[in-house]
């Protein structure tokens, strides 16, 4: 019975979740409250507050599902003894790539100047748990790229990891202009990017 309790909790946790993403792509973060997101799953709003206390937690939740996902496909698709420009520019697209499958291109510009400019919210600091977890992760792989031999042993990899996934970051900016992102330019930027980068700083 304990079992069957469990899976209707995360069952009603995952439906809030969903409604409260498509509320925000439909409506935009700002103007969704937590009351439509109840209304839209039939609870009442104390319900919602039991699971999400805010919306900005149900946005971490996707994003963390995104860079969960992208990490996979990181580690599955990538050889980290493979060409390190390659390899890093395959990593910040996979990254990126998810975060857009999760998000299209208005919410994030809807949410980015909130996390950038705002950093006393709530949001700027719930975003900011999850980037750093990110580049924990990150580290971890150039760990093994640097294990592979594919980059230089004294490559410092927290700030290698840092500036990745900064520079990942800026690209994301740039993509989101547009409601259709230009991935051929994304490409040529970060190639010409990571090239410098994998020279000046990986050896």
């Amino acid at each position: 019975m304990a079992g069957l309790r469990e899976q209707k909790k995360q069952r009603r946790r995952e439906a809030i979740a969903q409604a409260g993403m498509q509320l925000f792509v439909e409506k935009g973060f700002n103007k969704t409250r937590m009351e439509d997101i109840a209304a839209a799953v039939d609870v009442s709003g104390q319900t919602v507050f039991n699971y999400f206390p805010s919306k900005q937690t149900i946005l971490f939740e996707f994003l963390r599902r995104a860079d969960n996902s992208a990490l996979e496909e990181v580690y599955k698709s990538l050889d980290p003894a493979g060409d390190p420009v390659d390899v890093l520019c395959g990593l910040v697209e996979i990254i990126t790539e998810l975060e857009l499958q999760l998000m299209p291109a208005p919410l994030w510009r809807e949410i980015l100047p909130m996390i950038m400019f705002h950093p006393k919210d709530e949001l700027p600091e719930t975003y900011a748990r999850g980037n750093d977890e990110l580049v924990a992760e990150i580290r971890k792989f150039l760990q093994a790229m640097l294990d592979a031999g594919s980059i230089s042993a004294d490559t410092d990899l927290d700030f290698a990891a840092f500036m990745i996934n900064d520079y990942g970051h800026l690209q994301l900016v740039r993509l989101v202009t547009s409601d259709e992102p230009d991935w051929d330019a994304f490409r040529q930027n970060v190639r010409s990017s990571i090239t410098l980068f994998v020279q000046g700083m990986l050896g």
